[in-house]
């Protein structure tokens, strides 16, 4: 019988813990195993090939502490590495594991959101520039039209607690109506990255109760149940205690800090660099 282990969960910072916040409300039982690149963070500005190595990099290690199955909660990672990771990495370092990313689940449902047939995207650099929603997108809604907006700022200032601040909300009304001026029948946005789900409020506010304002993690969450019911043979080799541990790139006293600050409770991470 194959090790049993927990569901590993990935991200270049701090973002993938609004996911996993999801992931533990729909799965308690399950453990948990997050790991934050964050010494080498952000990613959203970063070649394909460097995402790509970064990312194999945490998949491996996760690997190694155990995880039969590693979510990718980053849209950049997800963008430029996951596809290489699933056809190229796993069939040669563990074929019976598995890697899923959050931009599939996300454009399954967003054309069953909108009711107009057009969405706006706002991401990373990284993530907008690879064109992923728009060509997943097509898959699911073909009928649907994209319309996405960089807000590279967003991270930085999520990241610093510095996006309530008035020079703050200011970058963050730019960006959002920089998005909403392309289309007016713009009616859904999908917050495509794991950081801006702490902006959901604001985005609210800005554009109204008219439009729908989209977060990922409840999402990913719900598709995630969704596969483990479809896969057994992933689902019986992961450990459920109810237990979640955590991993960083960078020193654990300032990781333990902002991540109290995304999960609401206090948070001890052991360091891990490559």
């Amino acid at each position: 019988m194959e090790l049993q282990g927990p569901i590993g969960v990935f991200d270049s910072g701090y973002g993938g813990l609004t996911v996993l916040a999801e992931l533990r409300a729909k799965l308690p039982q399950h453990d948990f195993l997050y790991f934050g690149d964050n010494a080498r963070a952000p990613y959203g500005n970063r070649s394909f090939d460097v995402v790509y190595e970064f990312t194999l990099e945490a998949v491996k290690f996760l690997f190694d502490q155990g995880c039969p199955l590693v979510i990718l909660a980053c849209n950049t990672a997800s963008a430029k590495a996951l596809r290489t990771i699933q056809q190229k990495d796993l069939p040669q370092i563990a074929p019976n594991n598995r890697v899923l990313g959050v931009i599939r689940p996300s454009t399954e449902v967003l054309g069953e959101r909108t009711k107009s047939g057009h969405v706006g995207i706002l991401g990373t650099a990284g993530t907008i520039n690879s064109g992923s929603y728009p060509i997943e997108l097509a898959k699911f809604a073909p009928e649907v039209a994209v319309h996405q907006h960089a807000c590279p700022m967003w991270v930085p200032l999520i990241e610093n607690q510095q996006h309530e601040h008035e020079a703050g909300r200011l970058f963050i009304a730019e960006d959002v109506q920089a998005m909403m001026n392309q289309h007016q029948a713009i009616d859904t946005i999908l917050l495509a990255c794991t950081h801006y789900p702490v902006l959901k409020q604001q985005i609210e506010a800005l554009v109204g109760p008219a439009i729908q304002v989209v977060a990922q993690g409840a999402i990913v969450a719900e598709k995630l149940n969704a596969y483990l019911v479809a896969h057994p043979e992933i689902e019986t080799r992961l450990t459920k205690t109810a237990t979640t541990k955590f991993f960083t790139s960078e020193t654990p006293r300032v990781f333990d800090e902002k991540a109290s600050y995304f999960l609401q409770q206090e948070v001890a991470s052991e360091h891990h660099s490559f």
